[in-house]
């Protein structure tokens, strides 16, 4: 199943938070070579734990936010009406709480 979105497209909901989604303005390809850069850092962090090596594993986790931050999941928020960043909070705890509640019972706190 495919997480909720808020309708205002900020956020998507995983096991009952919110997540800030990626800024729809980027331009397509840049957006696509970042999801690569994010992916393969996240796979280098992977490999580094595996290996114990923590040296690489921090080097991959800044590799990791840059990519994160280039396409707006984290940083400066890319919308302008001046709305708080909710990320990583509780979705019942938020002005999206009624419309999740609305989204009925196939969306539970789990996200699943």
């Amino acid at each position: 199943m495919r997480h909720p979105v808020t309708p205002d497209g900020r956020y998507f909901v995983a096991r009952g938070r919110l997540w800030r989604r990626t800024n729809p303005e980027l331009d397509p390809d840049r957006r696509d070579e970042l999801v690569r850069e994010l992916m393969a850092a996240r796979r280098r962090k992977q490999s580094a734990m595996r290996r114990e090596d923590a040296a690489a594993r921090e080097a991959a986790r800044t590799e990791v936010d840059a990519a994160k931050r280039a396409l707006g999941e984290r940083g400066p928020v890319w919308w302008t009406d001046g709305a708080p960043d909710l990320t990583g909070r509780a979705v019942g705890n938020t002005p999206y709480a009624d419309w999740f509640a609305g989204l009925g019972e196939h969306h539970d706190s789990s996200g699943e």
